[in-house]
């Protein structure tokens, strides 16, 4: 009897074996990049975890909160994106913003539905704004962020992707479009090579200090949102005349749809677009209230589709742009249990970052065929990755990989995250 105890102890052992070796090698990383570091790896099938370090401690998940974000979009959001809501009055039709990302907004899927549907109107367009209910930007944003193209304003009638492009060409003549700006831009000359642009944060007052570089030079930076400034791009748009309207926004009203919702979510999820985010989020808002106003939908997902999280989390944007945004390992691993609930693998799987092929992870995890779908998380300081991992044997698995408060060069953090993923994937 006391031979087979030994017997079984012994397979026991051998089989913990690379777990302990796995979570051996994670204290190490840890110490040796002075971080908080989490991971947490499981089998949905078998409902049993495969790894787990730190996974019940907070992390800043940077833009892993698009996983949250997808997942409302997921429950609320339909097939098609509603791109405004509108009533018509006698002469006269009255519209407001959904919040719709992907009006002329040239990184996603375009159809002119919403564009058509405007300019070819008989009656007068008047536009309103009274059901934006929020700040321009979210709460624990970096304030000198604002100037950058990642961090354009939140808004109710997003056109251009609230972004403006300056060009500097090679014949000294400086473009900028949308052309309402062109009066906007002061050039300052400078001596040297450097080129830099900087924007007045409360208006759209631009200096563009430009060189003796004669390389063409093209830059993109946010326009500061007003309901002028949307009126005014829609006018200019569609060459026709438009009026703001401070009207509030009935409770009956007819809804225009523009594109497939799955095209703004693979934006979103592969090249971790934060307007995008942000803009999605604030539209789960106006689905389920009157009001665009992410606060609305967060505390309704909560409510409604997280409440069994492992840990409560702490969420306070759409794209992880705050860093006052704390998740757990465990609950991301949650999160993507139920998307995979909500979501044919088939349709989920192309909307994702995708190692060795698309997305922010193009160029690490690098295999044939793929064995990592995710999303990145990013921050200076802070690195993350979680998402769906496939073993050589055929398994899905579900992780978290969350790296916090590193001084350490974000590509030494990558490269042992992909030597630890790589190594799950071949052992499982």
């Amino acid at each position: 009897m006391g031979r087979i105890s030994v017997y079984f102890s012994f397979l026991l052992l051998v089989s913990c074996a690379p777990h302990f070796k796995l979570q051996k090698e994670l204290a190490k990383s840890e110490s040796k990049f002075q971080e908080h570091l989490g991971l947490l790896i499981y089998d949905p099938e078998t409902r049993k975890t495969i790894i787990d370090y730190n996974s019940d401690k907070y992390f800043t998940p940077a833009s892993n909160t698009k996983i949250f974000t997808l997942l409302s979009s997921l429950h609320l959001i339909g097939d098609s994106i509603p791109a405004f809501r509108y009533v018509e009055r006698n002469d006269s039709l009255i519209f407001w913003g959904t919040g719709d990302p992907s009006f002329l907004y040239s990184k996603v899927f375009q159809n002119d539905r919403a564009y058509q549907f405007l300019k070819d109107q008989t009656s007068s367009l008047y536009f309103s704004s009274s059901n934006f209910y929020q700040d321009h930007f979210g709460p624990g944003w970096a304030w000198d962020d604002y100037n950058y193209s990642f961090s354009p304003e939140r808004s109710s009638f997003p056109i251009y992707g609230n972004n403006l492009t300056i060009t500097d060409s090679t014949d000294q003549n400086i473009r900028v479009y949308p052309l309402l700006f062109e009066d906007s831009i002061k050039v300052i000359q400078m001596e040297g090579k450097g080129r830099r642009i900087h924007r007045g944060i409360n208006d759209n007052s631009i200096n563009y200090y430009a060189s003796n570089d004669t390389s063409s030079f093209t830059r993109e930076i946010p326009f500061h949102v007003t309901p002028k400034v949307i009126t005014s791009l829609l006018r200019d748009t569609l060459q026709r005349d438009i009026t703001w309207v401070e009207e509030k926004l009935p409770s009956e009203t007819l809804t225009l749809f523009s594109i497939p919702s799955d095209s703004l979510y693979k934006v979103m999820m592969q090249e971790s677009d934060n307007f995008i985010a942000e803009q999605l989020l604030q539209m789960c808002a106006g689905i389920i209230s009157d009001s665009l106003k992410t606060d609305i939908a967060i505390k309704y997902v909560k409510d409604n589709f997280l409440f069994d999280l492992p840990d409560e989390p702490q969420w306070v944007d759409g794209s992880g742009l705050s860093r006052y945004n704390l998740f757990t390992p465990r609950s991301i691993v949650k999160l993507w249990e139920k998307i995979l609930a909500l979501v044919p693998q088939e349709r989920l799987f192309p909307l994702l970052a995708i190692g060795g092929e698309a997305g922010t992870i193009k160029n690490y995890y690098k295999s044939s065929p793929a064995y990592i779908y995710g999303k990145t998380g990013t921050l200076s300081n802070n690195h993350c990755l979680s998402g769906y991992l496939i073993t050589k044997r055929g398994r899905l698995l579900i992780f978290s990989f969350m790296n916090n408060n590193y001084t350490a060069s974000s590509v030494d953090i990558k490269k042992n995250m992909e030597s630890v993923l790589l190594e799950i994937h071949e052992r499982y």
